[in-house]
């Protein structure tokens, strides 16, 4: 540890980079801890502790809260997580489907077009979740021309808001995690070799080939980016579906959400949060593993 070495020109010992090293990345460590690892400790063990009648915390070791989750109130509780899913992966495939043109447009234009457009899209992110979600309730409403379109339809009755529904709550998801798929496929975009596509177009491929043969996986490692970025934040969300989907359309996010207000379970509150970071990090982990293998092949 002591042998002095070479490091960039600099004399120096192996004891001294290590320390540099440490030194560097202790902002990034320290950070993780306070807002990521500490608070999961907190939350699995105030999932294990028992509650009085008032909400308050009883440090005595239980599993009731877990035995809730898969015990009498697992049925509900499925049907609210499968609901989740289900309209976090519709958000996130509506996300992806609607970045990949947006990044195109925007890659393929001139320096000034870029930034213009890459400012028009984080533009939103500086705008408070609620008031855009509050915006959306808005443009929703029976006075506007969706409701009333929809309502020439025959898909709502005239005079009546298009919200609470599930597409207004699939709406306000898609709009707010949009910007999150933009932007890292618009990283990927913007690195293509178009040699490849040019070889693709030249072999008498179709748009569809060509797509799936040079720019998919070209551009894998940001659509991983941008369903991971789309589909964690979707799942817990409990903003839109608690505005535009009201008490009758809860996800996981509202459910979590009463127990640490109204409901005063915070036990439970925890081992649910728990539950949903697993799930999370499951699915995470299995579509990196099956893109990073698709990615090789």
């Amino acid at each position: 540890m002591t042998e002095p070495t070479v490091w960039f020109g600099q004399l120096t010992t192996r004891r001294r980079l290590l320390a540099r090293g440490c030194l560097f990345i202790a902002a990034g460590v320290s950070w993780l801890t306070t807002f990521l690892l500490l608070p999961s400790l907190a939350l699995l063990v105030v999932s294990f502790v028992k509650r009085d009648a008032d909400g308050a915390l009883i440090w005595e070791l239980t599993l009731e809260s877990f035995a809730r989750i898969f015990g009498s109130a697992s049925g509900e509780n499925a049907r609210i997580l499968i609901r989740s899913v289900v309209l976090a992966l519709v958000a996130t495939s509506a996300s992806v489907m609607l970045a990949y043109p947006m990044s195109f447009f925007i890659a393929r234009g001139s320096q000034r077009r870029r930034f213009f457009w890459l400012a028009a899209v984080f533009v939103p992110l500086c705008t408070n979740l609620v008031i855009r979600t509050f915006s959306w309730k808005l443009l929703l409403s029976a006075q506007l021309l969706p409701a009333k379109i929809a309502a020439g339809l025959g898909w709502i009755d005239p005079g009546r808001d298009i919200y609470p529904s599930w597409i207004a709550v699939a709406l306000g998801l898609v709009a707010a995690s949009l910007p999150f798929a933009v932007v890292p496929l618009y990283t990927s975009i913007d690195r293509l070799d178009w040699s490849l596509v040019e070889a693709a177009q030249d072999l008498y491929g179709s748009r569809l080939r060509v797509f799936f043969a040079a720019i998919l996986p070209q551009t894998l490692p940001g659509l991983s980016v941008a369903v991971i970025l789309t589909f964690v934040p979707a799942m817990s969300v409990f903003v839109v579906s608690d505005m535009l989907g009201g008490a009758k359309h809860w996800l996981i996010g509202n459910l979590i959400q009463h127990q640490f207000g109204p409901g005063r379970n915070i036990p439970y509150g925890a081992a649910l949060s728990l539950l949903l970071i697993v799930m999370t990090l499951g699915g995470v982990s299995l579509y990196r593993r099956n893109g990073r293998s698709v990615e090789i092949l």
